[in-house]
């Protein structure tokens, strides 16, 4: 017989998971939550990484996890502070311990990886927010002092000059030493006191997220989810996200507000046995060999329709993102993705590198792509590697720096009754496309890439 739990900021994990006796954490419910069970989470904030323990078994024995209706209920990967110590001018600092962060600690953990393209300056995982509002981080303490408001930045694939978005936010930043022991984090406020203000730091990798592959048949709905220290995510490395299946099959992702995760939101990609940034590590072949390599490491380790992929992603709300709104390689085949509104993804240029646009996916086999929103994005989508029985319908992209870019795939794919708004609108670098009654207002490149072959499906 399904059950439904509940859980609530007023409960305790020793507690019976009922309406009169909730839980405390999600995590506890996660624990028990068996195939047709719902977990109903009520109103508050959540800092935890949720990590479900079972699978559900099919559509009709799904696992259920959903903010009860009306209510409010956000799950952070991050932590507030309140006793940070001044130090000069608008610069204050706090000390954390290390064991305050556990085994990862994301002022430690460098941005890094295949296809990552600035690399001459390290940037990290770790992030501060003050009332919501996301810093820059700068390399060195002297940079703090008395950062300017940057007004202009460099575009990197066209290489031209565009507007920074909001000016004000670039003066507020923060730096981070970790040693053996400590975490000391220094921040300029621009004048607020963090202690009066709400102040946040990352603190976990993920909101949402297994830690075991094959946990299937996952239902995540009503949530807000944010300030997750997302590591940079190429087709070629694991790839976690603030939320997502993690190499499973029929997750459903509808209704929820994510945001500020430091590099992707939704994750619907690859995990680590087919290759985890060989690329960089070796330096001994192009990526894209690895690329090659990983498809076919994937179906020898089991990868097939039956088992992976077929996932919905729908009526999102997603911004403030470094690296993807949403992201995939292999385990987004099949899935359908629409009524989405993506925006200011890695609109702050911390770091760039070939992985960046509203959507991103690798292999997006049979995944259909359609009524969403996208705009105020670097790149709003991008397809690349294996574009194969792939439908992008319907969907309205605008104040982009690039709307649509599909880039070393063989088809077919169709293209249809989409808006294209933005003055660069089309980067077409494949064979196998058809476009049908688009509304195109953009600049369109076309170019051949005879040099890297895929595979076909």
């Amino acid at each position: 017989m399904p059950r439904v739990y509940h859980v609530a900021k007023t409960g305790c994990d020793q507690g019976k998971g009922t309406k009169d006796d909730p839980f405390l954490t999600i995590n506890k419910a996660a624990s028990v939550a068996m195939p047709g069970d719902t977990v109903i989470v009520h109103e508050g904030v959540y800092r935890e990484w949720v990590k479900p323990k079972y699978k559900g078994l099919s559509n009709k024995r799904r696992i259920t996890y959903q903010a009860a209706e009306g209510e409010k209920v956000v799950i952070k990967g991050s932590e507030r502070i309140q006793n940070w110590e001044h130090v000069e001018g608008n610069v204050w600092k706090c000390q954390l311990p290390n064991s305050f962060f556990g085994d990862f600690n994301p002022y430690k953990e460098e941005i890094f990886g295949d296809w990552l393209v600035t690399i001459e300056e390290t940037k990290h995982l770790g992030d501060v927010y003050l009332n919501g509002m996301s810093f820059y981080e700068v390399t060195s303490y002297d940079q703090l002092l008395d950062p300017p408001m940057r007004t202009e930045v460099m575009e990197f694939w066209s290489q031209i000059i565009v507007p920074v978005h909001y000016p004000e936010q670039t003066k507020y930043v923060w730096y981070a030493e970790v040693d053996n022991e400590n975490t000391t984090i220094f921040a300029n406020f621009q004048g607020a006191n963090p202690n009066e203000e709400y102040v946040e730091i990352n603190v976990r990798r993920s909101c949402f997220y297994p830690t075991e592959t094959g946990i299937d048949y996952i239902t995540v709905r009503g949530f807000e989810m944010a300030h997750a220290a997302t590591p940079w995510v190429p087709p070629t490395a694991d790839q976690p996200g603030l939320i997502g299946p993690n190499w499973s099959k029929g997750w459903i992702i509808e209704n929820n507000i994510i945001h500020d995760a430091k590099c992707s939101a939704i994750s619907i990609g690859k995990e680590i046995s087919t290759g985890h940034h060989y690329r960089s590590i070796r330096k001994d072949k192009p990526g894209y060999l690895y690329q090659l390599e990983s498809v076919f490491s994937a179906r020898r380790n089991g990868w097939s329709k039956e088992k992976i992929g077929s996932h919905i992603i729908r009526n999102n709300v997603i911004y403030n993102c470094g690296q993807n709104g949403i992201v995939g390689h292999l385990g987004c085949v099949f899935s359908e993705i629409y009524n989405n509104h993506i925006y200011n993804i890695a609109l702050k240029r911390e770091f760039y590198g070939h992985e960046i646009a509203g959507i991103k996916l690798h292999a997006a086999i049979d995944v259909q792509i359609h009524h969403n929103r996208i705009h105020d994005c670097t790149l709003g989508l991008w397809l690349d590697w294996q574009t194969q029985g792939t439908r992008v319908s319907k969907n309205l992209f605008y104040n982009n720096n690039r709307d649509l870019f599909i880039e070393v795939s063989h088809g077919p794919y169709m293209v249809d009754h989409n808006i294209l708004g933005s003055k660069y609108a089309l980067d077409n670098m494949s064979q196998g496309g058809a476009y049908i009654n688009n509304l195109i207002a953009g600049k369109m490149v076309h170019q051949k890439i005879l040099e890297r072959s895929t595979q076909y499906h």
